[in-house]
């Protein structure tokens, strides 16, 4: 029974070995037909020829020569006159020269990091050695990444100033090329003074001078040994060896330091033994730079400059840029101040929430961001900014802009009668209400607006229609969708809200003689050697409605501040323009947004006030000591005397319709009074003729 079993092994066998064998002498004679060693070698090299022009590019392109005045100096950042506002620090600290330096660092870092930096040319044959056969453990075990790798302090400095921190072999390669290409442009006490310049010694510390101050407060040109061991031993991981934090692990550390600086004869033996003895004793003496000086401005600026100009928040943190803005300064510390003083804000309804609020001012002419402050509370660094990223529903600051600018296209007067009666609308019976509850009947369109009354303006809406509105909306530039196409657009009804910084360029519009500016912060960006590398290129602003129609809004407009909605944030002193909105909570009689949005010739500020998270507890009551009329008037106050002062070329609304009236009237009498004087020289004449006759007869 086994035999057949066996018999076809063999066959198998037998088979397999003469298929083999004919595949084998096949695919040689097929090897050496075409020559494939000869193939193989070409594509390798030419692969090889492709990645290392790559490489070379990269390397190329860099800007290594900028790499050095990068480092020297943070970007700055310059106002709308070209004076220095601040400056951006991250990854770098107080720049020092390496005579500056107490030799024992050097000396310490070397013995560390790399024995042999003054040997090499940028890279290390033996790391990339360790590299290699660590990147083959790596690929077996599945893992993308390179552990390790033996890199030179040349490497070192360019991972920390041009690549990210990611561990892979695309990075490491383009490491190598750097490296050499910084070598071909900087000596090597160059490259170590841009090194101990810029590596980290962890708590926020870049440098060795910053280092040196946070933890022994001393100059980096009087480090002991003991210290220079110290922060070189910080430099493989500064978390681990965190001497504020991990003393002991960071003495044992110090201690290796100490020993691998024996190694390589920088110390005796006996001298780093009694260097080990010597006990651990940090001192803080550093204090943060406080070059940031206007936050939510600055933040705005990098944003824009990451999102519009396509640069890294890195290279714009580290690269020593100069940007020129159209901040002014004067502006934005008026507002800041404002902001800082918590008597200008709603008492917080609920425990610690606090009463948030966003403002930004523009120059209408060019769309120039000159102050913006994007909430109250500690900052955080590219945070939240309500000013340009808060979406909320303008409540009747939309007013303007749907409903009347565009009745007044269609042949409406600033003194037309709009009807003021409490009406239902449509198949779902929308009913807007006045704030008070109460009608008048009929009211003049100035006065509808500078009241803000709901009635007569969602009726106007309907007579001029809603496309109308809504297409108005779009040409300002506000964040309309086709879900808004109704009604309660009039009173702001939006389903995904405006930001200050949308409201305050569209009201630009109506003080800039109906042209829609850019809003931008940035004019123009250079290196670190003064070239110009991005420039705000101004298109011109866009006219999208007549200026006689601007003219006749600011003319309504001017009513709200005068006797309206306004009346209260008016600061002394000042002609001031704009309109008031709030919406309601949906929940009780409280209200969730507050807006004030108003403007001079010279510029526009639009104001919100109202709690991140509306809630029962959470919002805003109707009447108050402290609401944002009190906030808008204490900054406009602090910023017009700022501006140049230009004054409005027209009259408020009423004062024109009053005087108009006036006229009306006082032409009515004279000519009453013209023809009652007619009637009675004609009948003083005529009686005058009969007694003549009269007396005539009796002669």
């Amino acid at each position: 029974m086994k035999q057949p079993t066996s018999d076809w092994k063999l066959r198998f066998k037998a088979w397999l070995g003469k298929t083999w064998h004919a595949f084998w002498t096949r695919f040689k004679y097929l090897w050496h037909r075409f020559q494939l060693t000869r193939w193989i070698i070409v594509v390798l090299m030419s692969l090889f020829l492709v990645i290392s022009i790559y490489l070379t590019f990269v390397a190329k392109t860099a800007n290594v020569k900028d790499l050095e005045r990068r480092l020297e100096q943070p970007t700055m950042i310059y106002d709308s006159k070209g004076k220095s506002a601040g400056s951006l620090y991250s990854q770098k600290g107080t720049y020092v020269k390496l005579s500056k330096i107490s030799a024992n660092v050097p000396d310490a870092v070397l013995s560390t990091e790399d024995r042999r930096f003054y040997q090499e040319h940028g890279f290390s044959v033996r790391g990339l050695g360790r590299a290699a056969l660590l990147l083959v453990k790596n690929k077996l075990l599945g893992r993308d990444y390179i552990s390790g790798g033996g890199s030179t302090l040349t490497q070192q400095l360019v991972k920390n100033a041009f690549l990210s921190q990611e561990q892979t072999f695309s990075r490491k390669a383009k490491e190598i090329f750097i490296a050499i290409e910084v070598e071909n442009q900087y000596s090597k006490k160059q490259i170590l003074t841009m090194y101990l310049n810029n590596a980290y010694f962890g708590n926020g510390v870049w440098g060795v001078q910053d280092a040196a101050k946070r933890y022994f407060n001393e100059d980096a040109s009087e480090l002991t040994v003991p210290q220079a061991a110290t922060l070189a031993g910080m430099l493989t991981s500064p978390g681990i060896y965190d001497p504020v934090k991990h003393p002991a692990a960071t003495k044992s550390r110090r201690n290796v330091v100490l020993q691998l600086m024996v190694e390589n004869k920088k110390l005796t033996q006996s001298q780093a033994d009694a260097y080990k003895k010597t006990p651990l004793t940090i001192t803080n003496g550093y204090t943060s730079p406080d070059t940031y000086k206007y936050p939510y401005y600055f933040d705005a600026v990098i944003s824009e400059a990451v999102n519009t100009y396509h640069l890294s928040e890195k290279d714009i943190m580290n690269n020593g840029y100069k940007i020129y803005t159209t901040l002014n300064q004067n502006q934005q510390k008026a507002m800041q101040d404002t902001y800082d003083d918590d008597s200008n804000f709603p008492d917080s309804s609920t425990g610690s929430t606090m009463v948030q609020s966003a403002s930004i001012a523009m120059d209408p002419k060019t769309g120039g961001v000159t102050a913006v402050v994007g909430g109250r509370g500690k900052h955080v660094f590219r945070g939240y900014n309500r000013a340009t990223q808060m979406r909320r529903q303008p409540g009747s600051t939309i007013k303007p802009i749907v409903v009347y600018t565009p009745a007044l296209e269609k042949g409406y007067f600033y003194d037309s009668t709009l009807q003021d009666k409490k009406t239902s609308y449509g198949s779902n019976h929308y009913t807007p209400k006045n704030y008070d509850n109460t009608y008048s009947g009929s009211v003049p369109m100035y006065k509808a607006l500078y009241e803000s009354l709901n009635a007569p303006a969602v009726w106007l809406l309907n007579k001029i229609g809603v496309n109308a509105g809504y297409q108005m909306a779009e040409k300002f530039g506000l964040p309309v969708e086709k879900s808004d196409k109704n009604l309660a657009l009039a009173l702001g009804g939006m389903s995904n809200g405006v930001s200050p910084q949308q409201m305050a360029r569209a009201y630009s519009v109506f003080a800039n003689g109906g042209k829609l500016p850019t809003a931008h912060y940035i004019v123009k960006i250079e290196d670190a050697n003064g070239k110009v590398i991005k420039r705000y290129r101004a298109k011109p602003a866009k006219q999208i409605i007549s200026k006689k129609i601007s003219n006749e809004m600011t003319s309504m407009l001017l009513g709200v501040f005068n006797h309206g909605t306004g009346v209260s944030a008016k600061p002394d002193g000042y002609k001031l323009a704009g309109k008031t909105g709030t919406t309601d909570s949906g929940i009780g009689d409280g209200d969730r947004d507050k807006w004030i949005v108003g403007y001079t010739p010279d510029i526009v500020v639009a104001t919100w006030e109202g709690y991140d998270s509306t809630t029962e507890s959470q919002q805003l009551t109707d009447v108050t000591s402290k609401n944002i009329s009190v906030l808008y008037k204490a900054e406009m106050s602090a910023i017009l005397p700022e501006t140049a002062g230009t004054q409005f070329t027209v009259k408020d609304a009423q004062a024109k319709a009053t005087a108009k009236q006036n006229k009306t009237s006082s032409s009515w009498w004279s000519n009453f009074t013209n023809n009652l004087n007619d009637s009675g020289s004609t009948l003083k004449q005529k009686a005058s003729d009969w007694w003549s006759s009269l007396q005539s007869m009796f002669q």
